[in-house]
């Protein structure tokens, strides 16, 4: 949220401060609406002191940059933080238990974007004391503010991306070998940690399955040693994975060893 915060309070300082030079632009070129006896448009002007009105093209590109990056606020929150690994991890435990929809994806998805808050908590904490803080203070400029805030998520993705992954697409990208971590592009890493997460997540939910998978085993050996083959061994195994599931206390189980899997 820390970051959306920062996204949006930039945004709206470019737009703001960009108005004034559209504005006049438009009324020294003297524009019209098609149709009408030369009618000219009214124009709205704002200006603050002392303030220098960059060039129209640079501002337009400047805005139309803002709102790309403000469009991209969810996937960044999804893609460059621990939502991926404890969404996917919470829907294999879904499968595993074999209810169905229950929980529903809207409290899978909830659970996961507060768990990742939690987890996250540090990196945001890091990017408003070097970012946000500095920049609302008008301490640091708008360039400035965008690096200090990278450089915390850089270090959360790389502290969590295997080397393996890291060097896949670094030999994809055709790029010299990176002699640091710094020299290591965005957009190099973001794909990087992303594949390790999932790789992580699918391990996690492998071992969710084996008990789950146990039991089912046993119930249907059972059914068909009895001569009940008609019966089908879901329906006999659901009420003991759920029996399993809360006398182990599982939702503590799984969340804690998700958080602490990313210490």
């Amino acid at each position: 949220m820390r970051m959306v915060r920062v996204l949006l309070i930039v945004g709206a300082l470019a737009v703001t401060g960009q108005a004034s030079a559209l504005a006049e632009s438009s009324s020294a070129a003297g524009s019209f609406i098609p149709g009408t006896s030369g009618l000219s448009l009214p124009s709205l002007s704002l200006s603050f002191a002392g303030q220098q009105k960059p060039a129209e093209l640079v501002s337009v590109i400047r805005i139309i940059l803002m709102l790309t990056v403000l469009s991209l606020a969810p996937s960044i929150l999804m893609m460059m933080t621990s939502f991926t690994r404890i969404v996917v991890v919470l829907s294999f435990l879904r499968q595993a238990l074999g209810t169905q929809q229950l929980p529903p994806n809207q409290l899978i998805v909830g659970l996961s974007l507060f768990l990742s808050f939690f987890v996250m908590a540090p990196t945001f904490r890091a990017i408003s004391a070097n970012s946000i803080e500095p920049y609302l203070n008008e301490k640091i400029d708008q360039k400035v503010a965008f690096d200090r805030a990278e450089g915390p998520l850089r270090e959360f993705m790389f502290n969590q991306t295997r080397d393996k992954d890291l060097e896949l697409f670094l030999s994809l990208s055709k790029e010299a070998k990176p002699k640091t971590r710094a020299d290591v592009a965005t957009y190099i890493l973001v794909p990087a940690f992303v594949i390790s997460e999932l790789k992580t997540a699918f391990q996690i939910g492998f071992m969710l399955y084996l008990p789950f998978l146990v039991l089912d085993m046993v119930v249907a050996s059972v059914l068909m040693a009895m001569g009940m083959m008609m019966l089908p061994p879901v329906v006999i195994a659901l009420p003991f994975k759920l029996l399993l599931f809360v006398m182990v206390d599982g939702w503590e189980l799984i969340v804690g060893s998700l958080v602490k899997s990313f210490g």
